[in-house]
């Protein structure tokens, strides 16, 4: 039997992926109490059911029993029984967002405002976060896109990357981009934007790469960025970090970061790694924000 605690924060959506699990064949209870849990898994584990696959909501409406849920795990481990943890997250200012358009009021607010009981909410859950098997960040999921990263886990059996990184390219002209986590700038290096018959080429040319790619200042670059990453991806994965933008920015957006973003994401996806860096478990993209803005043509 495969046995799947639901739990997150309230608003990032655990009573919409409880539905989607029914749909995939979950036996699915929502907010069982603490208490019942452990007999709840003997019942189902039994000869006398035909449940193959069960999945409970557990979260902050148990109240006080919440705290009883750390023992009642580590008894199911001592058991030897498998227990699989989702959690749902989501950034504070998407959840006070979500709280402000749904008019409700958060369930450890008690006349407060919505983020205060967040802020409550986080401490009481931290360790049902800490012990998830999977994390997965609803603050920019569509709601397909949920059912698509549930599928893969618990109906597809795909090996679940705990952290999505995006090597982002963008233009300082046209503001930094929002979600960025990490930012490097550089603008220090020889702009092809003023080499004749380069301005109207992008990074993504031959001819803008080898150009970029000649200054001994690039490489440099690249392999402390390299290094830096490789060794911060691993640290910000066993912290629960799901979602990590790591943005390059030149001028416009269009030459020099898209190159070094490109360099940077192929030595990213290289199978080998580096002495003393272990293969992390993530999922890496690439995209090029304002390569297209100028829209210049000869």
């Amino acid at each position: 039997m495969r046995f799947v605690i639901l739990t997150g924060v309230s608003g990032a959506g655990k009573s919409t992926a409880l539905k989607m699990m029914e749909d995939m064949g979950y036996y699915c209870v929502d907010n069982l109490p603490i208490p019942l849990v452990e007999r709840f898994i003997e019942l189902s584990d039994s000869a006398s059911t035909e449940l193959q696959k069960v999945a409970v909501g557990i979260d902050i409406r148990n109240g006080q029993n919440l705290d009883e849920m750390r023992d009642v795990l580590i008894r199911l481990q001592a058991e030897g029984r498998k227990c699989e943890i989702l959690f749902l997250d989501a950034d504070d200012p998407v959840l006070v967002k979500r709280y402000k358009e749904t008019r409700r009021s958060h369930p450890l607010a008690n006349g407060e405002r919505v983020d205060k009981g967040i802020e409550k909410e986080r401490r009481r859950l931290h360790f049902l976060r800490e012990s998830a098997d999977y994390i997965i960040d609803t603050s920019h999921l569509l709601t397909r896109e949920l059912k698509m990263e549930l599928e893969k886990i618990f109906v597809n059996y795909m090996d679940y990357k705990n952290l999505y990184a995006t090597v982002l390219s963008f233009g300082f002209k046209y503001g930094i981009p929002a979600d960025c986590d990490l930012v490097f700038d550089v603008r220090f290096l020889p702009n092809p934007f003023y080499v004749e018959g380069l301005r109207y080429k992008s990074g993504n040319d031959a001819e803008i790469q080898e150009y970029v790619l000649q200054f001994r200042e690039a490489h440099d670059f690249l392999d402390k960025l390299e290094d830096m990453i490789r060794f911060l991806i691993p640290h910000y994965i066993t912290e629960g970090k799901s979602q990590l933008v790591i943005g390059i920015g030149c001028t416009g957006g269009k030459h020099r970061s898209v190159t070094l973003a490109n360099q940077l994401y192929q030595r990213l996806t290289t199978d080998i790694e580096p002495a003393g860096y272990p293969a992390p478990n993530y999922e890496l993209k690439i995209e090029h924000r304002d390569i297209e803005k100028d829209a210049l043509r000869n």
